[in-house]
């Protein structure tokens, strides 16, 4: 039984993953590279910015992010913007691999 329900959870781990890689090939039609196009430093911000954003809005549930999510029913809310913030990290993650010359 704990298996099956390791199992489901990885699985679930899996289909975000995913979804996250299918919005960002979508994504990547329109904005192609400009989330990196001022360097690391403007990358570092807009990573940032996504943070300050989750915080702003958890911080008015005591910081309990479970609650933040659960009431906040906006498509574009809390929810919204912690796809964005793991899709930057993706994003960021994968520019690492493909230019590991430049970071030296």
């Amino acid at each position: 039984m704990a298996t099956k329900v390791k199992q489901k959870k990885f699985q679930e781990m899996f289909d975000i993953a995913e979804q996250d890689v299918e919005e960002l090939i979508e994504a990547d039609k329109s904005y192609g590279d400009s989330w990196c196009k001022r360097g690391g430093t403007g990358a570092f911000m807009m990573l940032a910015r996504k943070w300050d954003r989750i915080e702003n809005q958890v911080k008015t549930h005591d910081y309990d992010i479970f609650t933040a999510i659960q009431k906040d029913k906006r498509a574009e809310g809390l929810i919204d913007d912690i796809h964005d913030l793991r899709r930057y990290l993706i994003l960021v993650e994968q520019y690492i691999y493909e230019k590991p010359e430049e970071q030296q």
